[in-house]
């Protein structure tokens, strides 16, 4: 059976369970505290990790995440280095991996060239968030013949014919973008997010990620009663800004990725049981 995204999402689905994916920036604050931090994210639920590959011009990225970024990139995390982290994580977990990023830095290192790296270093996934499907093929071609996952984003604004056809380009899940504009957490959830999601379903099989603004337990477990995954990103840029290198760093960060899952466990359970008992009403 596929690849570790593919059974992870198998294994959630048998259980009744959505995906929690954290999102945290390569190198912030420094490489020995994200390798610490994906350790404790794993222990706590997080069921696959996205790392950021920090990049100059991160425009898709609000301010929490642009700040990351730039710590990422002043502790030295270049792709080539943050390859030699996930090679030394493979030695102790099988989470999933997916590297989120700009096409910039890949073109530099070579298409080719990073998907063979890529894949022999223990990375599941590919998420380049400035690289449209049509535009895709020069990494799209070498990422199949490694078995990388390619995910794409989808918008609110973006058609439904076009979400099917980006559906059939990508593998392992999509990636639905809560709102327009950039990254950054939010205080309310689009009103019309499960519909969209529910409309999503009828054009692609794959797994549909919701995030870009999901902040609190709360609102994580109200995605996951009908999303396959939830993303979780800016809100952990922030805790990790609060506390630095500190000592506190990972219990912060860990507690609140803790919330979030035990939060989308229960509303799953609750689901399911109005599903098995509905009211004579």
């Amino acid at each position: 059976m596929g690849g570790r995204i593919e059974r992870k999402f198998t294994e959630l689905d048998a259980r009744g369970e959505a995906a929690l994916i954290p999102f945290i920036v390569a190198g912030d604050p420094n490489p020995d505290a994200t390798r610490a931090l994906v350790r404790e994210l794993e222990a706590r639920g997080a069921d696959l990790i996205e790392l950021g590959v920090p990049f100059s011009d991160p425009a898709a990225d609000g301010p929490a995440n642009q700040r990351a970024i730039a710590r990422g990139l002043a502790s030295g995390a270049s792709l080539a280095a943050i390859l030699a982290m996930v090679s030394e994580l493979r030695r102790e977990t099988e989470i999933p991996i997916v590297l989120f990023g700009y096409f910039n830095p890949i073109l530099h290192y070579g298409c080719e060239r990073l998907c063979t790296d890529a894949a022999r270093a223990g990375v599941d996934g590919l998420l380049v968030v400035d690289l449209p499907y049509e535009e895709a093929a020069e990494l799209a071609r070498p990422a199949r013949t490694e078995g990388l996952d390619l995910i794409y984003l989808l918008a609110p604004t973006t058609p439904i014919d076009r979400a099917r056809a980006i559906a059939r380009s990508g593998s392992g899940f999509l990636y639905y973008v809560l709102v327009t504009g950039v990254t950054g957490a939010r205080t309310a959830l689009a009103a019309d997010l499960e519909a969209r999601v529910h409309e999503l379903r009828t054009v692609t099989d794959l797994p549909i990620g919701v995030g870009f603004g999901i902040s609190t337990p709360e609102q994580a477990a109200e995605v996951a009663r009908f999303a396959d995954a939830v993303v979780v990103g800016s809100a952990l840029s922030l805790i990790i800004e609060r506390a630095g290198a500190s000592r506190e760093l990972t219990s912060a960060v860990g507690e609140l990725v803790g919330a979030m899952k035990q939060a989308m466990r229960e509303a799953r359970g609750r689901t399911a049981a109005a599903v098995e008992s509905p009211s004579d009403g």
